[in-house]
């Protein structure tokens, strides 16, 4: 059977060292409403954007200029049926370096056409990783979500 979870690759003229910073700087590309650290083995953020989304992520590899790996261990999706539809999933950030630069291939493996937030979720990080992180790697600038009201985590 054929991987149909969501993956998206981008090519930058930028080094694998580059990009991996990016990444790690998640307040930077996906969200200013991240609480906890981003940026070490082991560490775990929330994410929440407004009442439609919050996640809790726990880094489980982290490996300089060449991969990070979140584990997604709560989630709540407002618009699917199953509101936890991302527990358990995974994001993966492979780092390649190429003849021009580097290539980074984002992997949400969980996410798949057969869950119901697949369409809306895969527009998202369409968004999130060919905009925004692309951005933030070659401009030093991304466009996260700003800043709103803080959810407490015993809401997610």
């Amino acid at each position: 059977m054929a991987n149909t979870d969501y993956r998206k690759s981008i090519l930058v003229e930028k080094s694998p060292q580059e990009v991996f910073a990016a990444i790690n700087n998640v307040r930077g590309w996906w969200s200013e409403e991240i609480d906890g650290d981003t940026d070490r083995l082991d560490a775990e953020f929330d994410f929440s954007y407004r009442d439609i989304h919050r996640s809790a992520q726990r880094i489980t590899q982290f490996l300089p200029g060449k991969k990070v790996v979140w584990l997604v261990s709560r989630s709540f999706l407002s618009f699917a049926k199953d509101s936890g539809e991302w527990d358990g999933t995974t994001i993966v950030f492979d780092i390649s370096p190429t003849s021009d630069g580097t290539e980074l291939t984002f992997t949400h493996v969980g996410l798949a056409p057969e869950i119901e937030c697949f369409n809306d979720c895969s527009k998202a990080w369409d968004f999130f990783v060919d905009d925004s992180l692309r951005s933030l790697i070659v401009t030093g600038v991304g466009k996260p979500n700003h800043k709103e009201n803080r959810i407490e985590e015993s809401q997610i």
